[in-house]
């Protein structure tokens, strides 16, 4: 019998269950997968927490690359043995699962499985994220929080490649070392330097046209402060908590910003933007403009330990779950 991961109720990583499943045959529009990497991402200590609202019991984790054993009636679009992945899914914490068809997508043969399983969510947003939240130009200088972590380091390198100058903030002297070798020119630490300061300075006392912050409550309102007259900011995740109500005139005050939080199933609505971004992805990882850092492993059955490493802020880049 397969094994997954089980959230029975909400709280602390200990809250994650290693438990037998039995996993059926795939139905109309649905295969079965033997997965062998999973990814890692911090919407997975979200939904563990209650943070993000999710009918208990639940598969946590949304993104994995496996090998298809077998498809439903009728399903074309993918055969037995072929490498596929998949983001947006919730259930992926498994070694089995049924998977619906329109939500998989072919893993080049360049691209690994781990690398599949660390790059598709954290791709795919960094590709809405900077191509069509807000489309980072040449020439522009913008700021990133939490650029070490898998969102930032993939952004970071990719608005790099769009000929950006990229600002961003770590926790350590060591992120900071790291993420100025992954296209980072400005690297900041936290508590050493003052992000506001550093960004006027760096753009002349403009400030920059967009923020990506994915910290939330602890660096929200500073983040405003970095904006240029009609910047955008882009709230696109609270690692620190969420943001607190706010006066919306804030935004008029500050010289007309503009707010918003992205979501993947407002991006990626259909198959045709699934396979449209996952494209962009394959393509500036094989170029070599985007590089993967998966710099943390642990096997399936201690996902607990991989949630307190990336909650401590231990982890840098991508961190994958092994069957």
């Amino acid at each position: 019998m397969p094994y997954a991961i089980h959230v029975r109720e909400t709280g602390g990583p200990e809250k994650l269950v290693w438990d037998e499943i039995s996993v059926g045959d795939p139905g109309p529009g649905q295969a079965r997968l033997r997965q062998t990497a999973v990814g890692v991402n911090f919407i997975d200590i979200h939904f563990r927490t209650g943070l993000y609202e999710q009918q208990l019991p639940f598969i946590p984790g949304r993104e994995a690359v496996g090998v298809v054993e077998a498809v439903g009636p009728g399903v074309t679009s993918v055969k037995p043995g072929d490498r596929v992945v998949y983001t947006g899914v919730q259930g992926a914490y498994t070694q089995v699962r049924l998977v619906p068809v329109d939500r998989l997508i072919r893993v080049p043969d360049g691209i690994s499985d781990e690398i599949g399983a660390a790059v598709m969510q954290k791709g795919m947003t960094a590709q809405f994220l900077c191509r069509q939240t807000y489309q980072v130009s040449k020439g522009e200088t913008i700021l990133v929080h939490a650029a070490a972590g898998g969102v930032g380091l993939v952004l970071c390198q990719w608005a790099k490649h769009l000929g950006a100058t990229v600002i961003g903030t770590v926790s350590t002297e060591e992120k900071a070392n790291l993420v100025r070798d992954y296209g980072c020119d400005y690297p900041l630490v936290h508590g050493k330097d003052d992000f506001v300061k550093a960004v006027k300075d760096i753009t002349g006392g403009v400030g920059v046209p967009v923020v990506y912050d994915s910290i939330g409550k602890d660096t929200f309102m500073q983040s405003l402060e970095c904006l240029r007259t009609r910047g955008l900011m882009v709230l696109c995740g609270q690692a620190s908590g969420p943001v607190p109500p706010f006066d919306i005139s804030i935004l008029d005050k500050k010289g007309s910003l503009y707010l918003t939080r992205p979501t993947q199933n407002a991006y990626l609505p259909t198959r045709a933007k699934v396979e449209e971004g996952a494209q962009e992805v394959f393509d500036v990882v094989q170029s070599g403009a985007v590089r993967v850092h998966v710099n943390q492993r642990f096997p399936l059955k201690e996902a607990a330990e991989a949630h307190r490493s990336m909650e401590s802020r231990k982890t840098v880049g991508s961190l994958v779950l092994v069957p």
